[in-house]
């Protein structure tokens, strides 16, 4: 399914068409199953420490690139595109461990891409953050997916939440062998931006600690 969320409360009351579900992004929403847009800045502000009897604290300092397996990257980093970050992760209600997520390349895309989403998805460019996923804990994790973000040049939000698969960037969940420390696998997240406007980077921030400190990759 997809679907896809413009910055127009006039839009909101339109309907779930076959292909795509549109949602206003201004204030919050209303109706639906999509969020509106996030426009928290990410900080590198350190957040309270915690401990563990298993792993070192987490260390503002540290990123997960030169870090040993099983050291976790602290909320607030800022990575380059092609840099590892170890991060706590949890996946429904019963899944939880600790994966690596390398974002490998953000592509910026045609609007023609977007063709299935119809009128809807007028004014758009599509954006491909393409990542690869590590189980680093060696904890159950078949079958889960991430979630990333795309941000604009001043580190808020793009306005526009757009999801769902296009031939140029198909989203991939683990396989059922994703059991192991080291099993991997690479997926395709969407994002869109307004016409004209750039992404400069995509954040990580669905883990306890990172909701307002996100981990942040810039080209």
């Amino acid at each position: 399914m997809l679907s896809f969320t413009h910055v127009n409360r006039t839009l909101v009351a339109a309907s779930v068409g076959a292909l795509a579900l549109l949602l206003s992004a201004c204030g919050d929403a209303t109706t639906g199953t999509a969020a509106p847009a996030a426009t928290t800045e990410a900080t590198s502000e350190a957040p309270a420490e915690t401990t563990s009897s298993a792993a070192p604290k987490s260390s503002t300092k540290s990123t997960a690139k030169d870090a040993p397996v099983g050291d976790v990257t602290a909320p607030g980093a800022k990575l380059k595109v092609g840099e590892r970050a170890v991060v706590p992760f949890k996946y429904g209600t019963d899944k939880n461990g600790t994966i690596a997520i390398t974002v490998t390349a953000i592509e910026q895309g045609s609007n023609a891409d977007l063709a299935a989403f119809g009128e809807k998805a007028k004014g758009i460019t599509p954006f491909y953050i393409r990542v690869t996923v590590e189980n680093v804990g060696g904890t159950d994790l078949s079958y889960s997916s991430v979630s990333l973000r795309a941000v604009g040049p001043d580190g808020k939000g793009t306005g526009v939440i757009i999801s769902g698969d296009t031939a140029q960037c198909e989203s991939e969940s683990a396989k059922k062998d994703f059991t192991t420390a080291g099993a991997k696998y690479e997926t395709c997240v969407l994002q869109g931006a307004r016409e004209g406007a750039k992404v400069a980077g995509a954040t990580f921030d669905k883990a306890d600690g990172y909701e307002k400190s996100p981990v942040t990759w810039t080209s």
